[in-house]
Order: C-alpha cells, then structure tokens, then sequence
C-alpha cells in the first residue's frame, strides 16, 4: 500500500502518553499513518492545512482551545476532514455540541483498538459510530423536551450556584477537583442555555428565577 493510500490521521490530546498510545495502536496497521499530533484545539486549527489529514481523533476537554470549537472551525474551514471524537466524558450536552459542531462520530476512550479502527475506516467511507452511551444521550434527548431552566444538568446547576458564591473559573475549578478547561467549558454552555452573554447577568438571572438553592 503505498503512502498516498493509506488513511492520514491526526491526533488531539493534551495528555501526550495517550497520543503516544493512540499512535502506537494505530501504526501496527498498514492502512493507517500518523500525520500529525496536536495537544490542544488552537494548534489542530494550523495544523490542518499543513498536513491534510483525512481523519481527526479530537479530545473534547482541552486547555487553550477544547476540542468543540476545534471540531466547529475545522468542520467549516476543511469539511472533507472527517472528525471522530474521542473521549471521556459522556455527558449529553457535550456529545451533543460535539455532533452539532460537526463531528462525525462519538466514542469514549474505553473504547477497543479494533472498535476504533472499525470507526476510523467507517469514517472514510462516510459511517458514523456512536458509543452506546452517547446514543443513550441522544435518545432521552429526543424524548424529553425540556424548558429552558430544566436543560441545566445537576453538574451545570451546581457550578451555577458557585457562580452565584462569586467564585471565579479557577477557584470553582479547584472547589470540585476538575480542571480550568473543564469549568470553562460548563460556563460557557450555562450561559447559552440561560440565554445571557455574561457571568453577571447569569448570576443575575439564576437568583431571580431561583435557579439554585
């Protein structure tokens, strides 16, 4: 098979020693090649033109730029790229942003390397794969309608009553263990949700509708 080929990935993770696992798992196979690895959103964007990648493996929980606005930018500037993400967390207002952003698929990393080879090269071939948690969210997400105030999930509630403490991003961060990019990211959705452009008119708003106890 010559290089030309073979399917041209590109791996997003802020942690290396899961991009160095990835690669290894996908070198062992010869339709495969790794082009490129990026550690945050901000250096996938400049690295598309670059290396041309036909499949983007995108972390979603990332600093500087997470994978969502990653996959949203890429998705528009290069929309033959084909983007799988890849991660963690199951949350249905992440997985939806993510498909909505553009992603082709969604898979958490407890994934087996035949799975996510069998996702990769469905990919190219225009198949998406949802892992049976993310197709679990999007299901109850199509049962339910929610109003405004019930699409808050308990996570997002609870940052929201930090919000009203006055915590910023980091101390809230280091209040429920998790890391900056990750309060960041629920904030952000907070205040789309709620329909409000800043922390204070959240703040605002959650005391007047008694959105937190």
């Amino acid at each position: 098979m010559t290089e030309t080929e073979r399917i041209r990935i590109m791996l997003v993770d802020e942690h290396a020693v899961v991009r160095s696992g990835l690669g290894a798992v996908l070198m062992s196979y010869d339709d495969m090649v790794l082009a490129g690895e990026a550690a945050n959103g901000e250096e996938a964007v400049k690295m598309c033109p670059k290396i041309k990648p036909d499949i983007i493996l995108m972390d979603l929980m990332m600093p500087v730029m997470d994978g969502v606005t990653a996959t949203r930018i890429i998705h528009e500037r290069y929309p033959e790229i084909r983007i799988i993400a890849l991660t963690s967390f199951n949350e249905q207002e992440l997985i939806e942003g993510a498909l909505k952003a553009g992603a082709m698929s969604y898979l958490l990393k407890t994934v087996s390397a035949a799975e996510l080879v069998a996702a990769i090269r469905g990919a190219m071939s225009g198949k998406a794969s949802l892992s049976p948690e993310a197709a679990q969210a999007l299901m109850q997400s199509l049962r339910k309608p929610k109003s405004e105030a019930e699409e808050l999930t308990s996570r997002e509630r609870e940052i929201l009553a930090l919000m009203v403490e006055g915590l910023p991003n980091q101390e809230i961060a280091e209040r429920l263990v998790v890391s900056y990019s990750t309060i960041k990211f629920h904030v952000s959705k907070i205040l789309s949700k709620l329909g409000v452009a800043s922390r204070t008119e959240a703040v605002a708003l959650a005391l007047k509708h008694k959105l937190v106890k």
